[in-house]
């Protein structure tokens, strides 16, 4: 059986939506335009790495900003 603990620099995909603002539709919006992809977890309970979404935020940031 698969543990359910989340392996450190991992994000669930409602932490991703908070951290990003946006909501959990978006989140699979943006993987389903490729943006940002899983690192683990189920299809059900993905995880997203905490680098990727780090630096999709920063490239959002920037584009906003501009």
């Amino acid at each position: 059986m698969e543990s359910h603990t989340i392996r450190p620099g991992h994000l669930t995909a409602h932490q991703t939506a908070h951290l990003l603002g946006i909501t959990l539709g978006a989140v699979r919006l943006l993987v389903h335009r490729g943006q940002l992809t899983h690192s683990g977890g189920t299809p059900r309970q993905p995880r997203y790495a905490v680098a990727d979404v780090a630096a999709l935020d920063a490239k959002r940031r920037t584009r906003t900003a501009a």
